[in-house]
Formats: structure tokens, C-alpha cells, sequence
């Protein structure tokens, strides 16, 4: 009996002895006197067992059974181990049919000593700052190296995209590693999705700006203006405001969707099977909706703030890769190892001497832009010197060519692939890449020390 029943008993003991009145036990009880009458009686005819609550070893009717409490629980240590008690509780009522309050499932984890993975810090005072009242006015950016893929596969590099006004994905994608490449084409997911943002928020991180050695302040602008990133230049022909973050907290936004986005997508990711690349984006887009509607929230102005793209603005010619060269005499221009022909047009026969801008574009073209126009350039043929030292290679066991000139200690781990698009050479051990022309170089040295003469005299 609890101490209140014992209280009870002593009470109506003391009544029916004749030492204490009906009217003074209900006082005492803080019951009516009619209630005391009928407590009273119960307890003459059936004993102290009636003070007892009626529903005393019950189970109330909106308990949760012990097959379903089992089932959670098994579920919680097998199929979704280390998922947080929130998302466990979303996934039991979208997956398995279970529906329960969040405060129930987490009575149940911790009950049995399954904590959440999620552990948060203690808060610190800080100022909360208000969010764009428009969507598309600033859009925070950033990269996560995570092991998202867990020991299914290697480890992936997210980068994602968050509006600060509503605080949804308006894309993101996986990639091997964060580069300005990767950017490129979650820019272009973006623009594909909404349109342009007027501001982008980032980090200081190699894609976005240049870190050198801090110099002048002003220097430094005025570095930063004239000399700017591919990233950089890009988000300037398209008008896009870059803003630099000082610190991780400044953009505290984008960090804790990154948070969400490990806690969760990871184990989306399990449950899919996912261990490639693009079966991981495949679930991604998936994932992006269900994100969007659980953690969105309303932007004070409903109209966005997204520029639609102009007809006439090529966002491909923008989102790529552009470096400056001088045609050769013959009409060739250099590129990272690669010789690139220019061929005769209507309005120029010749571009010896010109000043044209190389494109390398995200899906592996190569363009020349001169003046307006775009050239579609072919590939160059090789020069003597190359068909001279490919006329000295013998192929080996695998069809490679190799050098007859070399040692087979120098032969380990070497091998040339040619033909129209790629002459390169590939060092496995220094994971090094050389083009022909360091090939023929290191051919002429090695002539040249066998006592060979390859190059005609010049006297």
C-alpha cells in the first residue's frame, strides 16, 4: 500500500473504534462526508483492499503493447543502429508502419540504454541574426568530406547548397572531392532549379579566392578584383555577389545542415544499398524533397528573389573553365600538354599570333573563343620529335609501348597511351603525369648520353 492508503486505513480504523467522527475523518481525508460514508462501508464488508486504486496493474488503454515496444527495439538495435530518436521516429512511421510520439520512442531508447548519437552542445549567448526576407537573395555554400558511404564504398565530399530565407536545399550533389569543378555544377543545379541567386555565402576556401601571404589590405582588394578565381569570375559575368565567412560560425546555417545532413543521409544511404558515386547522388535527389518539407520555413516576402536566365546568356560558356593563349604560327594553341588546331573560318583565314581564350568546358569539351565566336579546335598531329621516339618504342606483353633505349628497371610501372585524343605518360608510384613533350625530352637526354644522335646538327 502506498503511504497515502496507509493514511487512509489508519483513519477509517480510528473511526470505527469510536475515537474519531465521520465528519472529522472527512476533514481529515479531504473528502466529502457522503465519499467517507461510502469508503467506510466498503471497507466492512470487503477490507483494507479497497482502498486500492481500481486501476492499480492495468495497463491503460493508450499503452504501447510489449510486441510493438519489443519490435522498436530490435529495430532500433539492427536495421537503424546509431540513427538519432527523431529520424528513427520519422522512419518507424514511413517505413515500418509504427506510429508513435518522439517522446515515447526516446522513453523506450533510453529505458533500455540506447542514447541518441547526437549529442549537442551546451548553448552559448549569442545574437541571432534575421534571415533574408526574400528566397534567392543569399544562398549559403559549402563542402562536407564525410564517410558518407560508411565501409560500403570510399569517402565522398558533399556540397551543398542552403537558402538562408527558407532554409531548403535548393541543390546538392557528391563528389569525389571539393574543387571548383565540383562547384560548377552545383551552381548550375541551382540556376537549373530556381535561377541565379543574387549573393552567394561561403568560406575562404582555394575554389572561392586566393589565400596567399597576407599583404596590404588594400593590395589585397585590389589582387582579389583583378585576379580572381575561376570560381570567382564566373559568379562576376553572371552578377552573383560573393561574401566571404571568418569563421565557421558565421555561417552557422550551412554547418548545421551539413549536421542534418550527416545524421541522416547516411543512414538514407544505408538503407538504399548505396555504394557508387551516382548511387549516392541517385539517393540524394530522393532525399532533397523530404529535407525540404520536414526543415523549410517561411520567407517573410513570398516572391523570390531569383533572376530567371536571359535567353541570350550561355551558363555553360560561364560555369567552365577559361585560360588565355597565343596561337602559335601554325595555328596551334597550347593547353595543359595538349595541341589544339585551329582551322581557317569565313571571316579569318589565319589566327597566327592571336590572342584567344580556352574553354574547358564541364562535360569535357574543349573551345576557342576569339572575339564573339567560338572555334571548335581539333587535335593537333604530333611533331617529328614524337613520331621519331614512338618509332623507338617496341610494344610489350600488354600492347603498351615502352622504350627499346630503357633498362627494364626503368620500365616498371610505365606505360604511353596514344592515339588522337591523349599521348600521356603515367607514373603509378609517383602518381605523376607527363605530356609527349616531357617524353621526348627525357628520349633526347638518354640519346644523347648512349652516344645517339636523333635531333639534325645545327651546326
Amino acid at each position: 500500500m502506498t503511504q497515502q492508503e496507509q493514511g487512509r486505513l489508519q483513519t477509517l480504523n480510528l473511526v470505527l473504534v469510536g475515537k474519531m467522527g465521520v465528519g472529522e475523518a472527512a476533514y481529515i481525508l479531504g473528502l466529502s462526508e457522503r465519499h467517507t460514508w461510502r469508503i467506510l462501508a466498503a471497507y466492512r464488508k470487503y477490507g483494507a483492499a479497497v482502498l486500492a486504486h481500481g486501476n492499480r496493474d492495468r495497463l491503460p488503454p493508450n499503452a504501447t503493447s510489449p510486441t510493438v515496444k519489443a519490435h522498436v527495439m530490435a529495430l532500433a538495435r539492427k536495421r537503424y543502429l546509431g540513427v538519432n530518436h527523431t529520424h528513427f521516429t520519422e522512419l518507424l512511421a514511413e517505413r515500418e508502419g509504427i506510429i508513435l510520439s518522439r517522446s515515447t520512442v526516446r522513453r523506450f531508447l533510453t529505458g533500455a540504454g540506447i542514447p541518441s548519437p547526437r549529442h549537442r552542445q551546451f548553448p552559448r549567448h549569442r545574437y541571432r541574426r534575421e534571415r533574408m526576407p526574400q528566397e534567392g537573395m543569399l544562398v549559403q555554400i559549402d563542402g562536407s568530406h564525410h564517410r558518407w558511404l560508411e565501409e560500403r564504398g570510399s569517402w565522398l565530399t558533399l556540397l551543398l547548397a542552403i537558402d538562408d530565407a527558407t532554409g531548403t536545399a535548393p541543390f546538392a550533389l557528391f563528389q569525389k572531392q571539393e574543387n571548383t569543378e565540383g562547384y560548377f555544377r552545383l551552381m548550375r543545379g541551382i540556376i537549373q532549379q530556381k535561377g541565379i541567386p543574387l549573393a552567394l555565402y561561403s568560406d575562404r576556401h582555394f575554389a572561392f579566392r586566393y589565400n596567399g601571404k597576407a599583404k596590404e589590405a588594400l593590395e589585397g582588394a585590389l589582387t582579389e578584383k583583378r585576379n580572381p578565381t575561376q570560381f570567382g569570375r564566373a559568379m562576376r559575368e553572371m552578377g552573383v555577389t560573393q561574401v566571404f565567412a571568418r569563421s565557421p560560425e558565421a555561417k552557422g546555417r550551412i554547418e548545421r545542415a551539413n549536421g542534418t545532413f550527416q545524421d541522416r543521409l547516411v543512414t538514407e544511404l544505408r538503407l538504399a544499398g548505396a555504394r557508387t558515386l551516382e548511387e549516392a547522388n541517385q539517393v540524394l535527389q530522393e532525399f532533397l524533397p523530404r529535407f525540404n518539407e520536414r526543415f523549410s520555413v517561411p520567407a517573410t516576402q513570398s516572391e523570390p528573389a531569383y533572376r530567371p536566365v536571359n535567353p541570350g546568356l550561355d551558363v555553360d560558356g560561364i560555369l567552365c573553365f577559361k585560360e588565355r593563349r597565343r596561337v602559335s604560327r601554325d595555328n596551334t594553341v597550347q593547353y595543359h600538354g595538349q595541341t589544339l588546331q585551329l582551322f581557317p573560318g569565313l571571316e579569318r583565314t589565319s589566327y597566327a599570333r592571336a590572342r584567344v581564350e580556352v574553354q574547358k568546358r564541364l562535360d569535357g569539351r574543349l573551345l576557342v573563343h576569339y572575339k564573339g565566336k567560338l572555334l571548335a579546335p581539333g587535335e593537333a598531329p604530333p611533331l617529328p620529335a614524337y613520331l621519331r621516339t614512338v618509332a623507338n618504342m617496341v610494344p610489350d606483353n600488354d600492347d603498351n609501348l615502352i622504350s627499346s633505349s630503357s633498362e627494364p628497371e626503368d620500365l616498371e610501372n610505365t606505360e604511353l597511351t596514344h592515339g588522337p585524343q591523349s599521348r600521356i605518360i603515367w607514373y603509378e608510384d609517383s602518381e605523376m603525369k607527363r605530356t609527349h613533350r616531357e617524353l621526348v625530352k627525357a628520349g633526347m637526354e638518354r640519346a644523347r648520353q648512349q652516344g645517339k644522335r636523333i635531333w639534325p646538327d645545327r651546326g
